[in-house]
């Protein structure tokens, strides 16, 4: 499965509206190649560079999950000054629908998909200040 984004190239910057210090809105993402029998998708964005730093949201965008800055849903890219973070926007196509509740954590989402991804794409991008 392949993941883009109309924003930014795989390895590239991310806009800073898509970002803390921006409009903070979540990037635009497309995806092609699910496989049959997909029945929903998860989104679980990373930054493996910070302690903490996830955005999870669930089936058909319905659902969202609690981010690492305690809200629910989209927190961009807000690191400390320095080298810049990467993060990971990872989609997973289920052959399942979650049973889960909003503000969801990554754990739970992880837990709740095991045995169920037919497929999964990635899409990486840079923010720093």
């Amino acid at each position: 499965m392949q993941l883009t984004s109309t924003a930014f190239a795989e390895g590239g910057t991310i806009p800073k509206e898509y970002s803390g210090d921006g409009a903070d809105r979540s990037p635009p993402l497309r995806w092609s190649g699910a496989p049959a029998g997909t029945k929903s998708f998860a989104l679980i964005a990373d930054d493996p560079d910070a302690p903490r730093g996830t955005w999870v949201k669930l089936p058909s965008g319905a659902i969202q999950g609690k981010n690492d800055f305690g809200n629910i849903g989209y927190g961009g890219p807000a690191p400390p000054r320095g080298r810049p973070h990467r993060y990971y926007f990872k989609l997973y196509a289920l052959d399942t629908t979650l049973n889960l509740p909003e503000g969801a954590s990554k754990q739970q989402v992880e837990a709740a998909m095991k045995g169920h991804i037919l497929a999964e794409g990635q899409l990486m991008g840079k923010y720093g200040r």
